[in-house]
Order: structure tokens, then sequence, then C-alpha cells
């Protein structure tokens, strides 16, 4: 039978009216958009919400093993002869992956990165520099939340109008120009009963993202979800769904 919470259409039409009325009123018009280095927050509405599984690492390995993606999906845009964007490559052969050392969480498999990195942590080899999908909520920067002042790294809340669960999160990763896309921890930290990156997704409007610009100056990258909304709380920042 197939999962209601993936293939079930939205009936209500209420629903999404609240979803954008929400959209409306939070987000600034064109007039009145704020530049880079405002602190206004704003909110906007994903039109889909892709499971992105970047910097888990074991998202990605050698053909036969058991990843929570396909390497399709690790070429930009997920085109079979695009740049290869989720995984290291080596310099000199951009389609030859780079594998995890002995020592590393998943020996063997690939390298995958986020673009949100711990800079205490400079090798770029090592998996725990990026932002790990499988523990860590974030969301991916897309070209509206940039223009209007996010940045890599910045808190943010995401509501579930199907749900009703509300949930802090980073900006941790970028690539996706429509930024419909959030990490397995995340869809499933808001009551999704998704398990990969390879065939689930939240396909109708019903994710609302609300965005805190220059809130996490330093930058923290969080190792676990407790220490990420315990930093949000710390910057003043409240579990509420925005206002509908």
């Amino acid at each position: 039978m197939p999962n209601p919470l993936r293939t079930l259409a939205l009936t209500a039409p209420l629903l999404l009216g609240l979803a954008l009325r929400a959209q409306q009123h939070d987000s600034p018009s064109p007039q009145t958009q704020p530049s880079p280095s405002a602190q206004d927050d704003f909110t906007l509405l994903a039109h889909r919400m892709d499971v992105d599984v970047d910097g888990a690492p074991n998202a990605y390995g050698p053909p036969g093993s058991h990843t929570l993606d396909n390497l399709r999906d690790a070429h930009y845009r997920r085109r079979r002869h695009g740049e290869i964007v989720g995984y290291l490559t080596e310099d000199d052969h951009p389609t030859v992956p780079i594998l995890q050392g002995p020592h590393d969480p998943y020996p063997g498999y690939y390298i995958s990165q986020t673009a949100f990195t711990d800079p205490s942590i400079t090798d770029p080899r090592n998996p725990r520099r990026y932002v790990d999908a499988t523990r860590i909520n974030y969301v991916v920067l897309g070209d509206h939340a940039r223009k209007l002042g996010a940045r890599l790294g910045d808190f943010v809340t995401v509501t579930s109008l199907r749900t009703h669960r509300t949930v802090f999160a980073i900006i941790g990763d970028d690539g996706n120009p429509s930024g419909n896309e959030g990490s397995l921890h995340l869809l499933q930290s808001l009551g999704y009963p998704f398990t990969n990156g390879i065939d689930d997704a939240v396909t109708h409007p019903e994710i609302l993202i609300h965005f805190y610009p220059n809130s996490n100056p330093r930058p923290l990258v969080p190792r676990t979800q407790s220490a990420l909304d315990a930093a949000a709380l710390k910057q003043g920042l409240k579990l509420t769904a925005p206002n509908q």
C-alpha cells in the first residue's frame, strides 16, 4: 500500500491558502527587500522538499555498497553527465572519488561534503568536517533566500503544515537554486517516515522555512541536534510556527 505521507494529495485548499498567506505576510515586498547585511527574518514556502543526504558518511560509496543515495544523485542537478558535487574527487581526476580511510566512520565509502563546514577542521578529506544529514536538521540555501539575506550557517525554523511539527535547523548546504531540499534528519524530525535520499520527497507545498539572517555569526557547526537546538535558543530564537 502506498505510504499516505508520500502519496496523499493535499485535499484541503485552506491549508495551502494559510501557507501562502504566511509567506506573503512574512516575506518583504520587492521594494523593501533587506540587504544581505540586514537582520530581518522572513518566511518562505517550499513548493516541495527532496531529501538531501549530503554530509552523511554513508551517503555514497562504491557500486554495490549499502548507501543512502545512488551515485546519479551526486551529480549536479542529478544529471548523469553533470559535475560530481555530492562527494569529493581527486583534483586531477574529477571522476575518481576519494575514499574514507580505516579510521573514518565508513572506511571505503566516498566522502560526502556540504557547503557549510567546520572551520576548525581544515582537512577536506575528513568526513567530520561536514554537516551530517543523518544527525542534523538542515535546509539548502536557494537563490530567493540568498537574495533576502540568508547565508550558510544561519539558523532557521522549519514547519510542516501536514504534521504540525516545528523544529530548529541550520542552512547547511547549497547547490540547488530552488532551495527545495532538506536533510534526511530534518524530514524525519518533522514526522515523515523517510529512510534515504533515493526516492523519498515531500511533493506538495507544505513546508514553511523561517529564516534568521546572521543568527550564527561564529559560526557554530553542531555535532548533534541537541547542540543545534541549544545554540538557537541561546540566540533568543523561539520554536514556534510562523504566523498564519
